[in-house]
């Protein structure tokens, strides 16, 4: 079980570095120089909805990169517009703008183009099933119990039965 569990981390980070390399080049194929590929799927994944900056964070799609620094550059670049909340002013809600939409949709045109080409094999869609299952998993295990951010001496606390 140690080895799988290990081997399913190296792959998830590995292929977190992949999309975002995706991205990258779908950019670039797209002369788009002023966007980088967490900005990019930011914007894929806010899609039409209106968020406020602390929920982007909450969600956790944006680990290991400095969300607010991102949408700093979003709306400096035109990709996001922001308003402040009436009732709470230190709240932002940000939405894509019509350009944001733009990105938002040419990599929703990508990714649908590539699970084309995936389902040309007829165990695609189960073996991806079963990944999402796998990984939901892993995300409920890793936020259970408070795992996540909980030092390490202290999780034997959780792990210990």
């Amino acid at each position: 079980m140690t080895e799988s569990y290990v081997e399913t981390i190296a792959l998830v980070e590995r292929l977190h570095r992949q999309v975002q390399e995706v991205v990258k080049a779908e950019l670039e194929r797209i002369d788009v120089r002023d966007l980088n590929s967490v900005q990019a799927l930011i914007l894929f994944n806010l899609g039409s909805m209106e968020l406020s900056v602390g929920e982007l964070m909450q969600r956790g799609y944006y680990q290991g990169s400095n969300v607010s620094y991102n949408v700093k550059k979003l709306v400096e670049n035109e990709y996001l517009l922001q308003r402040r909340c009436p009732h709470d002013r230190r709240s932002i809600f940000v939405r894509a703008s019509e350009k944001g939409v733009e990105i938002s949709n040419r990599l929703a045109h990508l990714f649908a183009e590539q699970a084309k080409l995936l389902a040309r094999d007829p165990r695609a869609e189960e073996a991806l099933d079963q990944s999402s299952k796998g990984l939901a998993l892993l995300q409920r295990f890793w936020a259970a119990d408070g795992l996540v951010g909980v030092p390490q001496e202290q999780r034997r606390i959780f792990t210990a039965a």
